[in-house]
């Protein structure tokens, strides 16, 4: 049922990615049931709404070629571990501030044989601070529940000019987007395209968000913690 899902989605998938999910899925099921890594336990619903909806960037973005790739805010390993399964000699780091989440996938990623892959435990706020991280990534993505605004001062001060912040969203990503308009000049971000797709195997509606990094942004952003998320650009 999976590949047919890639299939409407246009992204090719082999036997050997299609395995390392599902072991993946294996993995997180097992430890689920001693800590909160997902509400979603079906798998094809698993599958569909973690997995599938992590690598839907694929019909519209290639990590080929790019070096470092940031997921911020990756929960259960969402979307990074996907793309890092499907992208292989591209460079992740996973930032989540829930130490025994992140501890849970590094143990997992090693599990499956994933290199070129770290992980760092921090809130955005203090680590885009950090000149071990900051202004250091080609691309950033993040499927954090935030709105959008809160998430584009926590994220692009990581990113690279040229760089790019790719943002998975529902249904709300116009409205969000036409809100965040401020925050995205602000961080020294321009708003790029909005892609609206359907997830296979259901009636979920999803939005992916491209921002473009065109200019350094202040050293004064983003804020002291938590206060992007009380008080958004």
């Amino acid at each position: 049922m999976i590949t047919t899902y890639f299939s409407q989605l246009n992204i090719p998938i082999s036997p050997e990615k299609l395995e390392k999910l599902e072991r993946y899925y294996d993995l997180l099921i097992k430890k689920n049931k001693v800590m909160n890594l997902t509400t979603i336990t079906d798998h094809d619903e698993f599958m569909r709404k973690h997995i599938l909806d992590s690598l839907a960037v694929v019909r519209y973005f290639s990590f080929d070629g790019v070096e470092k790739v940031m997921d911020l805010g990756t929960g259960g390993g969402f979307p990074g571990i996907p793309l890092k399964i499907f992208f292989p000699e591209t460079e992740f780091t996973l930032v989540d501030s829930v130490n025994k989440k992140l501890r849970f996938i590094e143990e997992a990623a090693r599990e499956l044989g994933l290199d070129k892959i770290s992980f760092v435990h921090g809130r955005a706020e203090d680590l885009a601070h950090d000149d071990l991280y900051r202004e250091k990534y080609d691309v950033l993505v993040s499927r954090a529940v935030a709105n959008l605004s809160t998430l584009t001062e926590l994220s692009l001060g990581f990113i690279k000019q040229g760089g790019l912040f790719l943002s998975y969203k529902g249904v709300t990503g116009e409205e969000e987007l036409k809100e965040a308009a401020k925050a995205i000049n602000t961080m020294g971000g321009e708003p790029g395209r909005l892609e609206k797709y359907d997830l296979p195997g259901g009636d979920d509606q999803r939005s992916l968000i491209f921002i473009k990094k065109t200019k350094k942004t202040p050293k004064t952003y983003p804020r002291k913690a938590g206060v992007p998320n009380k008080k958004p650009l």
